[in-house]
């Protein structure tokens, strides 16, 4: 299943307000308990839509990492994503996790689990054996900020984001690559004059037009702009950060994201860019599976570019970070993690980032120790951006509960055809997130 998909299930499911912290602490106790017998398996429960990291971990099991299968014996398990968290805290109450499964579908239930001892303290281990270095530092960087500056989860799929770009568009109308806010404006001034839509964004999912906001708000305020929100020190509804909604309504006043953007899905605004319509189109590394299908790429993958949202003048952000998510974040449970499982994390850690972009297209978090030839040069740009970056930062609502990260995306077309005031836009989400 594309990543965008899961992403989205994440996103709506995300904080899981439903579900019973207070039941699962009771039932996980103090500290995981004590000795147990060795594991029989190295078990991994995912959820039924990613097919990608279990068909790598098997393709590792009988290759790289067949000494290791040997010792201990892959075995996959799935359930659907919807059910993901319950099957979680059920087999936390039992004592019963597996050595290694899909994180909960909200950073809160993965920091309940570690609270109450049942994750494995993943820092400690990738260092005991000699593996911490092949985790690229980016992933470090987006997995902490995630799970309260802990390293709680492995990066199987990593992605960070930004704006694709037409550069046949570019040239023929005198385009540089924008650096700065202005100029990314000026640029659309002159696409939009030429006829050519300036960006393609789906309002119909509303989360690529709050990601703008977000990107916005990391370059005037700084790194931590979302995590002040996240604390209380800040309101979305203090002035600098209604000023960033009011950014991305104006883009939407002049109609630089065509007609009846609220109703543009995902794959409409996806096809928008590869077929020459748009000049620009903000979205994750995860389009590059269908940046580089030459049915779908009809302008050329050639012709596409990638670059940071550009910076705010007089902002306290740097264009180096970027926003970034790690798709299906993975960890391992504390009782079945002996040295047999540690080998396993091991081989995983060396290997996996390799097996994966060869295989799959797929970039992850983790190194990549073999040589593999990318399949065009913007896969060559995104990669190296990625092994490039120090820090990273999060998407709009990554710390939203699922009723403000709802309320979000469906307000958010709104904002952009002008049926909500920037101001309206955020006392909205704001009140969502005051009323948790």
């Amino acid at each position: 299943m594309p990543h965008r998909t899961i992403r989205a299930r994440r996103l709506i499911l995300a904080s899981a307000g439903a579900m019973s912290l207070a039941v699962l602490a009771t039932a996980c106790g103090g500290s995981g308990g004590g000795a147990s017998a060795a594991p029989k398996d190295f078990k991994y429960l995912s959820v039924t839509e990613n097919t990608t990291t279990r068909t790598a971990l098997t393709t590792l099991s009988t290759s790289t990492c067949k000494a290791e299968n040997a010792a201990l014996p892959l075995k996959v398990e799935t359930v659907p994503q919807a059910q993901l968290d319950q099957k979680l805290q059920l087999l936390a109450g039992q004592d019963a996790l597996p050595s290694q499964f899909a994180a909960g579908n909200a950073p809160a239930l993965t920091k309940q689990l570690e609270k109450s001892g049942k994750i494995a303290d993943l820092q400690l281990e990738l260092a005991r054996n000699g593996v911490s270095d092949q985790i690229e530092p980016a992933a470090v960087s987006t997995i902490k900020a995630l799970y309260g500056g802990k390293l709680m989860a492995l990066p199987y799929e990593y992605n960070i984001e930004g704006i694709f770009y037409n550069k046949k568009l570019f040239q023929e109308n005198g385009i540089a690559v924008p650096g700065t806010w202005d100029e990314l404006l000026a640029a659309a001034d002159k696409l939009n004059a030429k006829g050519i839509q300036p960006f393609s964004a789906s309002g119909a999912q509303g989360w690529p037009l709050t990601r703008l906001i977000s990107g916005y708000l990391y370059r005037s305020l700084g790194p931590d702009a979302l995590e002040k929100i996240d604390i209380g020190a800040a309101k979305l509804t203090d002035p600098q950060y209604v000023k960033a909604a009011e950014e991305i309504a104006a883009l939407g006043k002049k109609g630089y994201f065509g007609k009846g953007v609220g109703s543009i899905d995902y794959d409409t605004a996806m096809n928008q860019f590869l077929t020459g319509k748009s000049g620009m189109f903000y979205m994750g590394s995860w389009a590059l599976a269908n940046i580089s299908d030459p049915k779908q790429n009809k302008v050329g993958v050639d012709n596409v570019g990638f670059m940071p949202f550009p910076a705010v003048k007089g902002g306290a952000g740097s264009i180096d970070q970027y926003p970034s998510n790690i798709g299906l974040a993975i960890t391992l449970g504390s009782k079945n993690f002996d040295k047999k499982t540690g080998a396993w994390v091991s081989c995983i850690a060396k290997n996996y980032g390799s097996t994966a972009l060869k295989d799959h297209g797929t970039i992850s978090g983790f190194k990549v120790n073999t040589p593999v030839k990318d399949a065009n040069e913007i896969t060559s740009t995104v990669r190296k951006t990625i092994s490039s970056s120090k820090q990273n930062v999060l998407w709009f609502e990554a710390l939203f509960s699922t009723k403000a990260t709802t309320i979000s995306n469906t307000t958010a077309p709104g904002l952009v055809n002008g049926s909500v005031s920037p101001q309206q836009f955020m006392e909205t989400v704001q009140a969502a997130l005051s009323t948790e």
